[in-house]
């Protein structure tokens, strides 16, 4: 998927995929119509961020749901 292009598709995919990744319980916070598409830009880096890492801690997790809250509408 091309993920460079700000949209609404590709903030969906990338929610999706961080909730799976972070193993999210309350997916409502996931919801891509909570998030701002002005906010692409950090979403994304989050998304690389973490896709990148291998295992996650327990605080980074944690941080990451953290921002992830932060940037929400």
């Amino acid at each position: 998927m091309q993920l460079e292009q700000p949209s609404m598709e590709n903030m969906e995919y990338m929610l999706q995929e961080l909730a799976e990744k972070l193993q999210v319980v309350n997916r409502s916070i996931m919801d891509a119509e909570d998030y701002n598409i002005e906010k692409y830009e950090d979403l994304k880096w989050m998304y690389d961020m973490v896709m990148s890492k291998g295992r996650l801690s327990t605080s980074e997790t944690q941080a990451f749901i953290n921002e992830l809250a932060a940037i929400r509408k």
